[in-house]
């Protein structure tokens, strides 16, 4: 499996830094990823739904911790060619973004 395209939408929010949308082997879409700035660093969270106790359950999610990892480094990639780049962020929500972008 390859992530074939990676897409960046940088936010100006405190934590939060861009969302993410990925297509694995030109087939597969997975929006609404995010790049997070914690207290070690940048780091990804998978996308999640609120359920109604308020806790998130993630949508999709690497299954083990090689996959994750090989996730993180690529999307961290491409987000630090998007800051470097001067990708100017936004205060749309990812999916509109996404539309905009397609």
């Amino acid at each position: 499996m390859d992530i074939t395209d990676v897409k960046v939408f940088p936010v100006d929010e405190e934590k939060l830094k861009a969302y993410v949308t990925i297509t694995l082997d030109n087939c597969f879409v997975i929006r609404d990823l995010k790049v997070i700035n914690g207290s070690n660093g940048l780091f990804i969270a998978m996308p999640a739904k609120r359920r109604k106790d308020g806790t998130y359950k993630d949508i999709a999610h690497p299954l083990n911790a090689d996959t994750r990892d090989w996730m993180e480094r690529a999307i961290l990639a491409e987000y630090d060619k998007s800051v470097k780049r001067g990708a100017a962020p936004s205060n749309t929500t990812s999916y509109e973004a996404d539309e905009t972008a397609a």
